[in-house]
């Protein structure tokens, strides 16, 4: 049986961070007309008290935590920050519990899908909570995803075990020193993006806002056009750049600061994740520009709506589902890829797809000659028979996930298109949908409860890459 002492120690931080998270907008409601501080007061001191429990519960730990210990806290102590977060939003009675725990958890997994048909009138407490557990959310799977996941085997993630283990090419000398650069890279990023935004003439509390939301690839915004609120063409290529920093490693930024400037332009995936933006982004420029709009905005449209939903942002510059169906099939492919492992976001990730491709070239290489030993590499290294195994695992879940959330939406009466963009959109941590209910200007609020379970179940798999949670529930774990 695991240890739950440290599990509860590690529930516990996470906990005790989402209540104090919450005097941020406590302090934003009591100078709010509309203010709603007492919710966000009560809910902070809930949260903190079961959150301090169990730490004191937790604190003195024996040894390090393991690998069941591991999935254990992580899955747990995701799915409570959910609870936690929700909490203010259900008891300042702007929605019920389910939709509080849809809004919760799509921030919390940075996929910014709402159930609220118009933001412009909520209270900025409530807006500015939702952009915090979206940027919280970013940088607790930048932390998962590097020190967390390479160890527990999940989905090909050991691949990056170089960068977290205690090997001889490990980035930093202990986890906690790599903890604290990746926070201080995520949070100058947020900061110097939210000064950019300021400058350019978004209201101080626009930019706070859409900074946390670029930079951890969230989506939430404060207007219900999202970024098409906002005129001008260079605040849109302000938030590319973002985009596109939040969905690429967050390890090589610490590897920069270090002296290796030259990691970025050597990683595979980054390489490969800039061609596929670039070439995408032209193909549907292309588009638009023979549908006669002008080629810079058919440009800055392009490029903005291209890297929103290939880096998982879920922002929008307009609503690209009235451009036709060659660029809706080419947004709808390109949630399904996702950014760089290591980032805040979400899809399949482009070193899983560059794994698979080789295992694609190297089977029909073999067609012809059988006998060919053939070497798989991701960046000079090695790709061993159980990273494949893995990757070729995520991915089967992932279709599967897929396909089965996509038959259960459509058992509560949601049509086809619908039910398969919406499911894709959770498993992926996109945000929008496909279609006129959940599309890039529509939102959640009319689908059924039951439905809206399904997409938050949906959201903590896709975040967690399935296996995280999954395991938990097989006989092997709990009597290994």
């Amino acid at each position: 049986m695991p240890n739950f002492r440290p599990v509860l120690f590690v529930v516990g931080v996470m906990l005790v961070a989402i209540a104090i998270a919450m005097l941020i907008p406590a302090m934003a409601s009591q100078a709010d007309v509309q203010g709603l501080r007492f919710p966000f007061l009560v809910a902070a001191a809930a949260t903190a008290f079961v959150g301090g429990s169990a730490l004191i519960v937790g604190w003195e730990r024996r040894g390090s935590i393991n690998v069941r210990e591991g999935f254990l806290a992580t899955a747990i102590s995701w799915t409570l920050a959910a609870v936690a977060a929700a909490l203010p939003l259900y008891m300042s009675g702007q929605t019920d519990f389910t939709d509080a725990m849809f809004e919760a958890m799509s921030g919390l997994t940075t996929t910014g899908s709402s159930i609220f048909p118009s933001v412009e009138n909520l209270p900025a407490g409530i807006l500015i909570w939702r952009s915090i557990i979206s940027w919280i959310g970013g940088i607790g799977i930048i932390a998962v995803a590097i020190m967390i996941m390479p160890f527990l085997r999940v989905g090909g993630m050991q691949l990056f075990r170089a960068e977290s283990s205690e090997r001889a090419q490990k980035v930093t000398a202990r986890p906690l020193q790599l903890s604290l650069y990746l926070f201080w890279v995520y949070f100058v990023l947020t900061v110097v993006c939210g000064f950019v935004f300021w400058g350019l003439g978004m209201t101080p509390f626009d930019a706070i806002n859409h900074a946390m939301g670029v930079v951890a690839t969230g989506g939430y915004a404060t207007h219900d056009a999202s970024f098409g609120y906002f005129q001008g063409n260079t605040i849109k290529w302000v938030a590319v750049f973002f985009m596109i920093l939040g969905s690429l490693p967050f390890v090589l930024y610490v590897k920069a600061l270090r002296g290796d400037v030259g990691s970025f332009a050597r990683d595979h995936q980054v390489r490969a994740y800039l061609l596929i933006l670039t070439v995408s982004t032209l193909l549907v420029a292309a588009w638009l520009w023979n549908g006669n709009m002008p080629l810079a905005d058919a440009l800055t449209h392009a490029a903005f709506n291209v890297t929103s939903v290939t880096s998982t942002a879920g922002y929008a510059s307009a609503d690209y589902i009235l451009w036709g169906t060659f660029p809706a099939g080419i947004f709808l492919m390109l949630s399904f890829f996702g950014g760089c492992t290591g980032s805040t976001a979400g899809g399949v990730k482009i070193f899983r797809l560059q794994i698979v491709w080789q295992i694609a070239h190297e089977q029909m290489r073999k067609l012809v000659l059988p006998s060919v030993y053939y070497a798989r590499t991701f960046n000079g290294e090695p790709v061993s028979d159980e990273v494949v195994r893995s990757v070729v695992a995520f991915i089967f879940a992932y279709i599967a996930a897929a396909g089965l959330l996509t038959m259960g939406l459509t058992a509560f009466g949601l049509d086809l298109v619908t039910a398969f963009s919406g499911a894709a959109s959770a498993i992926a941590n996109v945000g929008p949908g496909l279609g006129p209910i959940i599309g890039p200007y529509g939102n959640f609020s009319s689908l059924p409860d039951g439905a809206k379970w399904l997409l938050i179940v949906g959201m903590l798999l896709g975040r967690l890459e399935f296996y995280t949670i999954l395991v938990i529930f097989t006989r092997t774990f709990w009597r290994a």
